[in-house]
């Protein structure tokens, strides 16, 4: 939950960056050191579907050769970006495996040097699934997806993200409970433009809480228990909301 000043990346502006990326990395690694970038989470989304705008980090799997270092660098202080701006930090989360490689898609070759690849359909969701946070835009980018390719007329079956987890993680059983009940609950959902909808709404409350708790209680908050508070604080609001609905009633009918 950083308070650092955040920049909007939208489908336009990475393959800009991405463009521009290829040539510096080719002025310094020459035309012979091919690079890949596999793109996950946020930019992924925003390549592959049309129901998101932005994002504010640009999450890759990154093979290259070490000047592949110094071209992001000069990428970010030609464009003012933030340090990290496209980083890897993400194979240090439970949803990085290896395998995301080897069902990426390839996406486009820049310069005749640099291939970028991407996560889509099922495996995509299986990957929001197992980070499952209601305070990012996880949730929502599963009922995105799936009602995406369900108004596309090529919808993505149960069946097929538990195929993809269970490719990518093992076992269905190693995507959280709560994860695995809130997909359940789409699929049994026949409005989906609707859910989505409410889940952003819900995703935004749950990070303003979020932000308060870390403020009353500074410390406390980690990677490691941040998802259960989440759910805690998103019980309490939804409590006071139907409490505060029957003192309406109440109050009416008096």
């Amino acid at each position: 939950m950083s308070s650092e000043k955040k920049v909007e990346f939208n489908k336009n502006n990475i393959d800009e960056y991405l463009k521009e990326l290829a040539k510096i990395y080719r002025k310094i690694a020459g035309k012979n050191m091919p690079a890949e970038l596999i793109l996950i989470g946020g930019a992924s989304v925003l390549i592959n579907y049309g129901f998101r705008n932005m994002t504010t980090d640009i999450d890759a799997i990154i093979s290259a050769a070490s000047g592949m270092k110094d071209a992001l660098n000069i990428v970010r202080d030609k464009y003012n970006l933030p340090v990290g701006w496209l980083n890897n930090d993400f194979q240090k989360t439970s949803s990085y495996t290896p395998r995301l490689m080897r069902v990426s898609k390839y996406y486009k070759t820049y310069s005749n040097v640099l291939t970028i690849r991407t996560i889509s359909s099922e495996y995509l969701v299986a990957m929001k699934l197992k980070s499952g946070r209601a305070y990012k835009n996880d949730l929502s980018d599963i009922v995105g997806i799936l009602y995406e390719h369900e108004r596309l007329g090529n919808p993505i079956t149960l069946d097929s993200v538990k195929k993809a987890t269970e490719e990518l993680y093992d076992s269905w059983e190693n995507i959280s409970e709560q994860s695995r009940t809130f997909i359940a609950d789409i699929f049994e959902n026949n409005d989906l433009q609707t859910l989505y909808d409410k889940v952003c709404r819900d995703e935004k409350e749950t990070k303003k809480d979020l932000i308060v708790f870390q403020q009353e209680y500074p410390g406390v908050m980690n990677e490691e228990n941040v998802n259960d508070i989440a759910g805690n604080l998103s019980v309490a609001r939804d409590k006071d909301s139907i409490l505060a609905k029957l003192r309406e009633k109440k109050s009416q009918d008096k």
